[in-house]
């Protein structure tokens, strides 16, 4: 048996004898915010289920299938725990009235965060081969050139946007270079201002980027390295839902999006908002790079595919342009 909150063996295990749940939380359970409660709740329904992931849908665009169940039944118990819901019916009451803000606590829970530094860097290298180029050829000096890594998870992209311009893009000092990183997950952003890593974040990276980049500290559990402050304070953090039309119109447009390896998550009708959205926060002629398995042209008619040497990207036609 493991400790539901913490993931660990419970008492008596030889691996973990010192968790005690379910009479106090363990260390783990106390760092992640979970509270005690008496019982356990009840199991989750199948109906439970299907009502459990239709709220998530209309909350997030992201859609569960049964054959996501364990996952899903495994974060659902977690958060039902750490709130004292003793049944679903008491905690889907709590997500809809969301007076202490369960529902953000929840989206954190069922977002994935797995990435690292110059991930798909063949993209990074069609930025500053060829759409960048593209892009400023329009613009004067000194003009600002707008990036969004949207979602950023805990910010590896939007760093990494920031030092391949710098390494590789010799125009990079001639413009106001903006990197906005955005995210549902807010405890990931909390994570991306922060900036602290472990050695698999930076597998992609040369020794040279390391110490011209980051600078090393000593944690807990074991070394961790932190971009440096001037780095940091390049690329500018906030929250954002890619299917809400007027959040991610609060961000005004874009030279160029990063939206990778995320809409593979939605369903069709999620996608097709994902890319309606995705061509609103765009500038006539500016790009959108997304996952190598994904593909705009099976989405959204609105987008002109542009293949490069380096990769194929969509990009949004300018005013009077054909796709």
């Amino acid at each position: 048996m493991r400790c539901l909150p913490c993931g660990s063996p419970e008492v008596g295990s030889p691996r973990r004898p010192s968790c005690p749940w379910p009479s106090t939380p363990c260390s783990h359970a106390s760092e992640r915010g979970f509270e005690r409660v008496a019982e356990p709740p009840s199991p989750v329904t199948d109906a439970d289920f299907t009502r459990f992931c239709e709220f998530l849908y209309r909350r997030t665009g992201i859609l569960f299938t049964p054959t996501k169940r364990y996952f899903v039944d495994r974060r659902l118990a977690e958060r039902m725990y750490a709130t004292g819901s003793r049944s679903f019916a008491v905690y889907l009451a709590r997500l809809r009235s969301d007076t202490d803000g369960e529902v953000e606590h929840l989206i954190n829970a069922f977002t994935i965060n797995e990435t690292y530094f110059y991930r798909e860097d063949h993209q990074l290298r069609c930025l500053t081969s060829s759409l960048l180029p593209k892009l400023v050829a329009r613009k004067a000096p000194g003009s600002t050139v707008r990036i969004w890594s949207m979602p950023c998870s805990t910010g590896e992209e939007p760093y990494s946007v920031a030092m391949w311009l710098l390494e590789n893009w010799p125009e990079v000092d001639r413009y106001d270079v903006e990197i906005v990183g955005s995210d549902i997950d807010t405890r990931a952003l909390a994570a991306a201002e922060e900036g602290r890593y472990g050695e698999r974040a930076l597998m992609r990276l040369s020794p040279e980027l390391v110490v011209r980049y980051f600078e090393r500290e000593e944690a807990r559990l074991g070394p961790a390295w932190r971009i440096l402050a001037d780095l940091r304070g390049s690329v500018r953090f906030t929250p954002c839902n890619l299917t809400n039309a007027a959040a991610m119109a609060t961000q005004g447009r874009f030279d160029v999006v990063f939206c990778r390896n995320v809409l593979i998550y939605f369903d069709d009708a999620s996608r097709r908002l994902a890319a309606d959205n995705i061509y609103d926060a765009l500038v006539p002629g500016g790009f959108v790079c997304l996952g190598h398995t994904e593909s705009m042209s099976r989405i959204s008619p609105l987008f002109r595919v542009c293949r490069y040497d380096d990769a194929i990207v969509y990009r949004r036609p300018r005013e009077g342009e054909h796709v």
